[in-house]
Formats: C-alpha cells, structure tokens, sequence
C-alpha cells in the first residue's frame, strides 16, 4: 500500500493567484517503489524550553538509509484540545532552525537520516505543548 501525501492551499491576498493542489507518493530514492519504513506515529508533550530530539537518527530500531528519500511530518497540535497561536516551538537539525511551528502549525520536509543529524524541537516557553510527528524511510 502507497503511503500519499496532498497539500491544497487557496488564498486571496495574491492576485490572479489560483491556488495549489498536489500529491505526492512516497517512493524509495530514484524509484516507483514504495516508501518502506516508518518511525510510527508519536506524540510528543513538551513542558521546558530546552531543546529535545523528536528523533534521535543513531537510536532508530530500523536503521534508515543515509541521504535518500526520507520525509518527516510534525505538527504543532497545542494542548488539551487548546491552540494555542502564542506558543511556538522552534524545528531544527543537529539544533539548526529550521523553522517555527506555532499552534496548529504543521509542516512536511526531506530528511538526510545521518546518524548526527537529529531532528530536535525547542519550545519558546514552558507553556505545555503536544507535537505529534512520523517519519518516513527507506531501511538500510
């Protein structure tokens, strides 16, 4: 079974501009095959303003390939049902920022799987705050 993924995205504040629809199946490197392993759907709580690894690339059960077709999804899902639109929580690898998801925030992006390359996540506050996440991957 193909593991897919769809984006739409419709604005008014860009003229003339008639909205994006894609999907994507996700596929080994350089192939029609199908996207092998994942790190399961988890949820995160975070109560600190620490940085913490999401996943920690070298302690992975199945080891993912080096540099090929993996995806990870994060969202931001706030707090007992509450988004909250003022807590952020910034994404980075190896601590390099990525980018910030506040509230109901969620994003989707390649990842290179090296061992030291670690996915972290750093709340601005210690405001609690649940992400939930999956990472897609082939297995060495």
């Amino acid at each position: 079974m193909a593991t897919t993924c769809t984006i739409s995205i419709a604005s008014d504040i860009a003229p003339g501009f008639g909205g994006i629809n894609e999907s994507m199946t996700l596929t080994q490197a350089g192939t029609l095959t199908d996207i092998d392993s994942t790190t399961g759907f988890q949820r995160r709580k975070l109560s600190a303003t620490g940085a913490v690894d999401l996943v920690t690339m070298a302690s992975e059960l199945i080891e993912p390939k080096d540099s090929v077709a993996s995806k990870i999804y994060i969202r931001n899902i706030g707090h007992k049902g509450v988004i909250d639109k003022s807590v952020g929580v910034t994404i980075g690898i190896k601590s390099e920022p990525i980018g910030k998801l506040f509230g109901g925030d969620w994003m989707m992006m390649p990842l290179t799987c090296i061992d030291a390359d670690d996915v972290t996540a750093t709340p601005d506050t210690d405001d609690t705050v649940v992400l939930e996440f999956v990472m897609f991957f082939e297995e060495a």
